[in-house]
């Protein structure tokens, strides 16, 4: 028998997350009701909304919970690893689709087609995330990777790692990107340093350093724009 809790029972059937999710449609879900479908089940003391409830209360907010880890998950009472996975999974889709676009390469021709695409994985991160968008020689995304995780300094951030990368995946130019965990995007001087060294060592190497974006909070900077390559 399923562990959703006696409480579960006691609430009215039109009242039940799914129930009202088939009836009126997912927007009309509150955080807690929408997080109690991912988790599927409750405890035998708690409804899944309940438990749900308990989750998003541990986090602080919805947005927290995005950077939750497994392992800090499973700390909360009555979230195993299989729920917190779950979680995480669902969170994941999110923002995937909140990155994906019609067509199977997404083409990079401003600043902002770039900072749309890593908005929604970067704005909410507690440490600052380093990554770099791999183009082909028609600006198309073929690959993305985080190089770095923590604060941005020279030792982290090492033009050997970029362009290995780069050359591993056949790339014609890159954007790099960092956030800001504060969600002000204003360039540090360190993130200038650390942009000029990347542009002269692409300069060498024939792969251009085409920006370096840096998220905050739903904005960004682009240290090109900027005058900074």
């Amino acid at each position: 028998m399923a562990d959703s809790g006696s409480s579960l029972r006691n609430v009215p059937h039109n009242e039940r997350p799914r129930e009202r999710m088939m009836a009126y449609g997912a927007d009309a879900l509150s955080h807690a009701e929408l997080l109690a479908i991912l988790l599927r089940t409750g405890t035998k003391s708690q409804s899944a909304v309940a438990l749900a409830t308990t989750v998003l209360q541990h986090c602080g907010s919805l947005r927290q919970l995005v950077d939750m880890s497994v392992e800090e998950l499973t700390a909360i009472k009555g979230i195993g690893q299989a729920k917190a996975l779950q979680l995480l999974a669902g969170i994941e889709l999110g923002k995937r689709v909140s990155r994906s676009k019609l067509g199977d390469i997404v083409i990079v021709k401003s600043p902002n087609d770039a900072a749309m695409y890593i908005m929604e994985e970067l704005r909410y991160l507690k440490k600052e995330h380093f990554l770099c968008l791999f183009l082909n020689t028609k600006n198309g995304i073929i690959a993305k990777e985080t190089l770095s995780v923590g604060t941005l300094n020279a030792s982290l951030v090492h033009p050997r790692e970029v362009f290995r990368s780069a050359i591993r995946n056949s790339s014609a130019s890159i954007v790099c990107a960092h956030n800001h965990p504060s969600g002000d995007p204003t360039p540090s001087p360190e993130d200038i340093k650390i942009t000029k060294r990347l542009v002269e060592a692409g300069s060498l190497i024939g792969i251009e350093i085409l920006d370096h974006l840096i998220i905050g909070d739903g904005k960004f900077v682009s240290l090109k724009e900027q005058g900074y390559l």
